[in-house]
């Protein structure tokens, strides 16, 4: 999606949108009012009608969104009818549960390879993804074409390792380390702390009814 119009909160929700159009279709639906979506996604239908405004006209006043019109629109935008192919840095407990999630609710995402610096693990295939070494990661990463990396090493090798993703080609990283990567102008860097999203949650829990 390659269109710096759009503001980032309202690309963030577009899968959200994408993956809920996706569950009324199985069941029938075959048109959706701004309002059903607002329920179902818990966004309400004012900031649902602006997002889908930055793409033109993609519905009719007093009818409604075609469910069908609007998933392929969606599956073009997202990029869901193109496979990206990803590398996985990092195969410790989060690594490993990151490639058993197979990322099951986009058919377009694949963990194409993984690398770590454990011996037990170098070499082996895990959850059908061959782990290669740490060294190999610049020439697998630029044979293989990949621009998106998840990272999940120990909080001190994630500089080092970023600067090495960077010199490979890696466009975009999902970073699950809590270091504030520092990268060059046009990396897209997506940072995933788990732990302050809990302590935000018990946060909001305690001081918000």
């Amino acid at each position: 999606m390659k269109n710096h119009g759009i503001p980032k909160a309202t690309a963030k929700r577009l899968p959200l949108y994408y993956r809920y159009l996706q569950v009324l279709q199985n069941a029938g639906k075959e048109k959706v009012s701004s309002t059903e979506l607002s329920e179902a996604v818990q966004v309400d239908s004012a900031t649902i009608r602006r997002d889908f405004s930055y793409f033109g006209e993609l519905g009719k006043r007093g009818y409604g969104y075609d469910v069908e019109k609007l998933i392929n629109f969606f599956a073009v935008t997202l990029n869901e009818d193109e496979l990206t192919n990803v590398a996985l840095i990092g195969v410790g407990n989060l690594g490993s549960a990151l490639l058993n999630y197979r990322f099951h609710q986009s058919n377009s995402i694949r963990v194409s390879c993984a690398f770590d610096v454990k011996e037990d693990l170098v070499g082996r295939i895990v959850d059908g993804i061959p782990v290669y070494p740490m060294e190999d990661m610049v020439e697998q990463i630029r044979l293989q074409q990949i621009e998106v990396a998840i990272l999940t090493v120990p909080a001190q090798n994630a500089q080092p390792v970023t600067d090495e993703l960077v010199k490979a080609g890696i466009k975009g990283i999902m970073n699950f380390t809590p270091i504030r990567l520092v990268t060059p102008s046009g990396i897209q860097v997506q940072n995933v702390d788990l732990t302050n999203e809990l302590q935000t949650l018990i946060y909001f829990l305690h001081h918000y009814d």
